[in-house]
């Protein structure tokens, strides 16, 4: 239940919707940039109240801050409850405030029609906080709608090479992935004779109903395939490197560093605690496209690119191979690996996506091989730009690599072979990541880089630039640093929901 006098997580989400409203009803420049930093912040302030706060706030069926509106559709199961569990609350975190440092990048970005920019942005800040905080999965699934329909306007916009077929390019395919969720969400309404899309119920139906196996596993495939389009799982990722490459930065780490986790999420909080027979169907084949797919192949690829956003971009669909993989051991340790990945995942690909156009900026090309010797210009830019590779990398003291490290260990137990392969993946990231930062910033000036240093002279991050950045590493050396700050809370949760009574309770899943 929520003690707090106010709802805070209502007013996570409103602040932005209204706040995008009243600029769009011709608020001057200014004064909607002022009410845009206030709106991004509020969110981030809000997710980092109600994080100190949890452990001591009362909770309704493991959520803390539970609340229930009237919606006026109650006879049809559609209520509007918000409340926040040990899995969504590091992933509400996660979206206040990754949309606090891209909201901060927007508003001194200049960008051609800003009020318009930064109205888009706020919607999607404003779904994407409703993603997380909904109990009901009718809600879920309506904010990521909410938050998905801005991505395409903006890259179609104000995108840069490609922008019209990569726009339409993920329109189709994330189209295609919400509608397969969608049907296995009402799949799952219908079956489990909840009457109700509230998750509290759904999991005490099925807890005390089951669902036959043969049921659970085509629901299960069609979530999986659903929400891993949505995901970029192998084969289905080729929008992401392409969209990801021309959408504007501040969409890019938005939609690479939060929304993408919406896929993620639904697995973890909803189908595979409730649907346990339908992982053992499906562990294997994730295993093997998570590993194969996303880790080996894409990761080569990702080796071969000279575009640095669009390495970055193919970077994001291969780290989301060890997601699938935490995924399909189908455990207590596995699932928290996942979470713990989303969330580092998350602000290290927002951090290198505002990086890589801060480069362009100063070289005006994306292109690797005409740059070189940036590190002497503009060393500030150097280092932050190192500092989000070694986190990308996975190294000790950065929040990633308690992720992958737990996803490891979990993997072992259920396969040691595609446990091995899948650390191969550490290499490859090592590989093209080390060698992006040694060209762009420690090789030898290009004649092409010279010209524009000469043409205008090369400056290091601005103040505006520097605050955004610093706020995503902050957080990636204060998860590093202190990974009990999640775990904890989301150990808890995980034990509950993934222990279900024995009438829903799936044998171990294992993979030689």
């Amino acid at each position: 239940m929520n003690s707090l006098p106010v709802d805070l997580l209502l007013l996570s989400i409103a602040t932005p919707l209204v706040a995008a409203l009243a600029i769009s009803l011709g608020a001057p420049l200014r004064l909607a940039k002022g009410i845009a930093a206030v709106a991004f912040a509020v969110p981030a302030l809000i997710a980092l109240f109600l994080w100190s706060s949890f452990a001591g706030a009362p909770s309704h069926a493991t959520y803390a801050f539970y609340t229930v509106y009237n919606t006026g559709l109650q006879a049809i199961g559609i209520h509007l409850s918000l409340g926040l569990n040990g899995i969504s609350l590091p992933l509400f975190v996660l979206a206040g405030i990754v949309g606090l440092a891209a909201g901060l990048y927007a508003i001194q970005s200049n960008a051609e029609r800003l009020k318009t920019y930064l109205v888009l942005l706020l919607i999607m800040q404003g779904g994407l906080m409703g993603v997380f905080a909904s109990v009901d999965i009718f809600f879920f699934y309506f904010f990521h709608e909410l938050a998905l329909i801005p991505t395409f306007i903006m890259v179609g916009i104000w995108g840069g090479k490609d922008r019209n077929y990569a726009a339409m390019k993920m329109t189709i395919y994330l189209t295609a992935g919400a509608m397969l969720s969608l049907i296995g969400l009402i799949a799952l309404y219908y079956k489990s004779g909840a009457n109700s899309f509230d998750l509290i119920a759904l999991r005490s139906a099925l807890l005390e109903h089951g669902l036959a196996a043969g049921v659970q596993k085509y629901i299960f495939g069609l979530l999986m395939f659903g929400f891993g389009i949505l995901v970029s799982l192998w084969p289905f990722h080729t929008w992401a490197p392409l969209g990801y490459g021309a959408a504007p930065s501040s969409a890019a780490m938005l939609h690479a560093g939060v929304l993408k986790k919406f896929g993620l999420y639904g697995l973890v909080q909803i189908a595979l605690p409730l649907l346990p027979l339908g992982v053992v169907e499906w562990a294997r084949p994730l295993a093997l496209l998570a590993v194969v797919g996303n880790l080996l192949v894409i990761g080569f690829i990702t080796i071969a690119q000279r575009d640095l956003k669009q390495m970055v971009g193919y970077s994001s669909v291969m780290h989301m191979g060890y997601a699938f993989l935490g995924l399909a051991t189908f455990s207590v340790a596995g699932a928290g690996g996942v979470v713990l990945m989303m969330v580092a995942h998350g602000f290290s690909v927002a951090l290198l996506f505002l990086l890589s156009t801060s480069i362009y900026h100063r070289t005006q090309t994306f292109d690797m091989m005409e740059m070189g010797g940036l590190a002497q210009k503009a060393p500030v830019l150097a280092a932050f730009f190192v500092v989000a590779t070694m986190a990308s990398i996975g190294l000790p003291g950065f929040a990633n690599f308690w992720g992958e490290l737990t996803i490891f260990v979990a993997a072992w137990k259920f396969s040691p072979l595609l446990t091995a392969l899948s650390v191969t993946g550490v290499v490859v990231s090592a590989i093209y990541g080390l060698r992006s930062a040694a060209r762009v910033f420690f090789g030898p000036q290009t004649e092409a880089f010279a010209k524009v240093a000469a043409a205008k002279p090369v400056t290091d991050l601005t103040l505006c630039e520097k605050l955004p950045a610093l706020i995503l590493i902050a957080a990636l050396f204060f998860v590093g640093f202190w990974p009990k700050s999640i775990s904890t809370q989301l150990n808890s949760a995980l034990e509950v929901i993934y222990h279900p009574a024995p009438a829903v309770q799936a044998p171990a899943v294992t993979a030689k």
